[in-house]
């Protein structure tokens, strides 16, 4: 089961078949799709959404192996602006898109907090990895500023082709011993 999340200006709200027609209008944008693996069809179909959601997942998390939720603000909760996902595996553990118009707002670190909080404190796991394009730069900013340590480097496929690729990482007690310095505890 996914929980609703909140941080001070989000509502996190677990995923579900509904939303499938408010992401179909925001997600096929270029700016959002480069950066993604290209297992996200492009062109994106008309019913890329709904596929996503009815067969990929809403079956992950039943299967417990992912976490999904819409990013809403919450002055207008019945609005999607974003998603972020947390998954079971070795290499790739969370992901996250966002209209590019609520971009460089600070929205998505404080989505990636939550999360982060999510997986070490309710999920127990050890190690949360993110790979991402080496060109995106954005998501690169909230890797440090949330944490993250830089631990390889390699190739991934994107939406946009085959792209130098970083791998960033944090353990558990790294993030927990971040988080008190940062709250002063």
């Amino acid at each position: 089961m996914t929980p609703e999340l909140e941080t001070r200006r989000l509502v996190l709200r677990p995923l579900a078949l509904e939303d499938a027609p408010q992401i179909q209008a925001l997600f096929p944008q270029w700016e959002i799709v480069q950066y993604l693996s290209n297992a996200v069809p492009w062109p994106y179909p008309p019913d890329g959404a709904l596929t996503f959601l009815r067969d990929v997942a809403l079956p992950q998390v039943e299967r417990g192996e992912a976490w999904h939720w819409s990013l809403r603000l919450k002055s207008a909760p019945d609005r999607i602006v974003g998603g972020i996902s947390l998954v079971k595996g070795e290499k790739l553990n969370r992901g996250f898109w966002i209209e590019p118009r609520w971009q460089r707002q600070g929205l998505m670190t404080e989505a990636v907090e939550a999360v982060t909080e999510y997986w070490f404190e309710a999920l127990k796991f050890p190690l949360l990895r993110a790979p991402k394009a080496i060109a995106n730069e954005g998501s690169r900013r909230i890797s440090q500023k949330t944490g993250m340590r830089l631990v390889g480097t390699e190739e991934h496929e994107y939406v946009a082709g085959r792209l130098p690729s970083e791998i960033w990482e944090v353990t558990a007690e790294e993030w927990r011993a971040r988080r008190r310095r940062t709250q002063g505890t």
